[in-house]
């Protein structure tokens, strides 16, 4: 069983400071069921491969695991664990990759956050519940997937397909998120831990998925596997990655809520929606369908849909939203087909929890795959944060946002999306206007330009 990752842009040596392994060394480890070596087959200023290798004792293997085990009385002898990507790879990559693995680099820390260009392969991976399920896992975080199943046998292919695969994984991403997406996803897709599952796993689980599992739209699958169905655990681990939309945030409401700012917001998107002459709108990260109740009261719009990561979210936006609306379960950083053949679509204080090495998918999705006619987007002013009582300087409005724009940032960041796509952009104030500062949101509404 083998992992390799691949750099491809000048100089690719740069891989072995982030990998902390020598390209001109093969070095071996030794771990609890056998060893795992690292060795570069090609390095070059132009593309550099690093190749992790397991090979797991069968005789460690079988005293390991003591009562452990299936029914089946040969199962400690015949089983696909020295072979597949499972819990044993996951603890080697986590052990030989340990420093990478938490973004640290002593010789060359400018790299660690640095997304490159990277390719990686996964020899063998088990995929019972079907290569739909694997793009499922990893489409969302950025990659391109090619999964390839492979033959039970390559001598005799009328015995058709095995439940494995070949993954490979290709994008420019930062190498610690690689490992971690890896470290989290191989247990989750094997689902044969093969060492005790307690609370220490929930604290692992947290650790290393912070950064992109929140917002995962298979997050409450990934959780409950990876902690091998403990109800508790898993409970416990999405209670800590608790949606915006589920969440009491006290800071944002008690600022907010004099102005009556959300009602002037949402009433501010759907006049808007209305002026542009939409009549199918999608809303990106509806949360619990306020929007969509205002826009489902007016016969104008013919077809209305929402998104959202969070399920309870979307289970309050069913009871309290029309049958006719379409609601959809998913990730603003994944290709949907659900999503097609809407004129309009909001993303209404959204943004602003996704990380911004991420709005790039989010851009593509949006400008690059759906098309729309109207994009209208709000986020908050940084600049009126000022003028609400009780907020510290620097501080933002909700401990989940990851950045709050001043209006020129916000301008900085939608005139290009507007140039490489074919639309003009208009920014409005929304809320209180104060002239020094403008108003509490901003919304820049994007129209395609037609020749």
């Amino acid at each position: 069983m083998y992992l390799s990752i691949t750099y491809k842009e000048k100089p690719a040596t740069d891989l072995g400071y982030l990998l902390h392994k020598h390209p001109e060394r093969v070095q071996t480890f030794s771990l609890s069921y056998g060893e795992a070596h690292v060795f570069y087959p090609e390095v070059s200023e132009e593309r550099a491969t690093a190749v992790l290798l397991m090979e797991l004792d069968p005789v460690l293997l079988v005293r390991g695991r003591g009562q452990q085990g299936s029914a089946f009385t040969l199962d400690q002898y015949v089983n696909d664990r020295p072979y597949v990507a499972s819990s044993f790879f996951s603890v080697a990559l986590g052990q030989v990759y340990s420093s990478a693995l938490a973004g640290r680099s002593k010789e060359r820390s400018e790299l660690v956050d640095k997304a490159v260009p990277l390719e990686a392969t996964l020899s063998l991976l088990p995929a019972r519940g079907g290569s739909e399920r694997i793009e499922r896992l990893f489409s969302p975080l950025g990659y391109e997937v090619e999964v390839n199943p492979l033959p039970l046998d390559e001598s005799y292919p009328e015995w058709g397909l095995s439940p494995y695969v070949r993954l490979t994984l290709r994008g420019r991403v930062r190498l610690k998120d690689l490992l971690s997406h890896l470290y989290v996803l191989i247990p989750a897709i094997d689902h044969e831990k093969h060492y005790w599952v307690g609370e220490d796993e929930v604290e692992k689980l947290l650790r290393h998925g912070e950064e992109w599992l929140p917002h995962h739209p298979e997050r409450e699958w990934i959780t409950t596997r990876y902690l091998k169905y403990q109800r508790k655990l898993a409970q416990k681990a999405l209670a800590e990655w608790a949606e915006p939309a589920e969440l009491t945030d006290s800071r944002e409401e008690q600022a907010e809520k004099p102005l009556r700012l959300n009602d002037i917001r949402l009433q501010t998107v759907a006049q808007m929606l209305r002026q542009v002459g939409a009549t199918r709108v999608l809303d990106l990260g509806c949360g619990e369908g306020k929007l969509l109740r205002i826009l489902s009261q007016d016969r104008r719009f013919e077809k209305l849909a929402g998104m959202d990561v969070s399920m309870q979210a979307l289970q309050i936006a069913r009871e309290r939203l029309p049958e006719q609306v379409e609601l959809f379960q998913g990730s603003l950083l994944y290709r949907d087909g659900r999503l097609r053949g809407y004129e309009a679509v909001s993303l209404v204080e959204v943004i602003e929890h996704i990380a911004p090495e991420r709005l790039p998918q989010l851009e593509q999705l949006v400008f690059g795959e759906l098309e729309p006619d109207t994009v209208i987007v709000t986020t908050p002013n940084r600049e009126y944060n000022a003028r609400f009582q009780g907020m510290a300087e620097g501080q933002m409005r909700h401990h989940d946002h990851r950045f709050e724009w001043t209006r020129a940032q916000f301008a900085a960041w939608a005139e290009p999306i507007a140039k490489r796509h074919g639309y003009s952009v208009q920014f409005h104030p929304v809320g209180p206007f104060d002239p020094n500062v403008g108003a509490p949101t901003q919304m820049a509404v994007f129209q395609r330009q037609t020749d």
